[in-house]
């Protein structure tokens, strides 16, 4: 059994004027061959834009892109002529198979934003861009792992999460989120050959013990106990598929 910690101080951290984040595997000019994911999970970045400022448009193939918006108002547009301003508990999946361009703006002129990006890889290539979104209220986050994305239908096996409001992916992964009470507690159960990466977006936990921008690896565990600290917490959950 392994719960590796990963402390927001020894992550890669990239600032570009306009930007800074934290980048939790190998991405761009970060490169670490004994870190280049977690299963279909391929990149976890913690983004934060200066107002006014934007990724311009930019192209990917054939990635699953999610975004989780931590804080502030995510404006995305795309070459397919997809748009949308999101705010806070929204998440996004974009679609880019066969080829697409996007962009990721703050949409506020006098406020940072910051959003949550991971790359999941598809079960198939080549498929059509496509882009699904939505909001996800503090209620139906609160004290509980609410599923925020599922696999899209014919990607899952068997026992795999299902929620109708959810945002769904081509893979047999899952995203959830929680917003925690302080000293609340949640538990997942993993699916044979599936492990974790749990993030601390605010708050911080006491188990496992993780500030603000933490993670951690879940690899070989049939559970994972989740409690929020002193001050409550705000975590994700990335489900996915580690083992045979």
């Amino acid at each position: 059994m392994t719960v590796v910690l990963r402390p927001r101080a020894a992550l890669f951290h990239a600032e570009g004027g306009w930007f800074s984040a934290n980048w939790h595997f190998s991405f761009d000019q970060y490169r670490d061959e004994a870190n280049m994911g977690l299963g279909d999970l391929r990149v976890f970045n913690d983004d934060r834009l200066v107002p006014g400022a934007a990724w311009p448009m930019h192209p990917h193939r054939d990635i699953e892109g999610i975004t989780y918006v931590a804080e502030g108002t995510f404006e995305h547009a795309d070459s397919r002529g997809n748009g949308g301003i999101l705010p806070p508990g929204s998440v996004q999946r974009a679609t880019l198979g066969s080829g697409m361009q996007h962009s990721e703006r703050n949409g506020s002129k006098t406020e940072s934003m910051r959003f949550i990006q991971m790359w999941i890889m598809p079960s198939r290539r080549g498929l059509d861009p496509s882009i699904e979104q939505r909001e996800f209220s503090p209620d139906s986050r609160r004290n509980t792992l609410k599923p925020v994305l599922v696999p899209a239908p014919g990607y899952a096996k068997d026992g795999a999460p299902r929620a109708a409001d959810a945002v769904t992916v081509h893979q047999d992964a899952a995203v959830y989120a929680s917003l925690l009470d302080p000293q609340a507690k949640v538990r997942h159960e993993f699916r044979g050959g599936f492990g974790g990466y749990l993030f601390v977006v605010h708050g911080s936990l006491a188990k496992p013990e993780l500030d603000e921008g933490g993670a951690a690896k879940i690899l070989n565990e049939p559970a994972i106990e989740i409690e929020a600290g002193d001050q409550g917490a705000e975590v994700l959950l990335v489900e996915t598929k580690v083992g045979a």
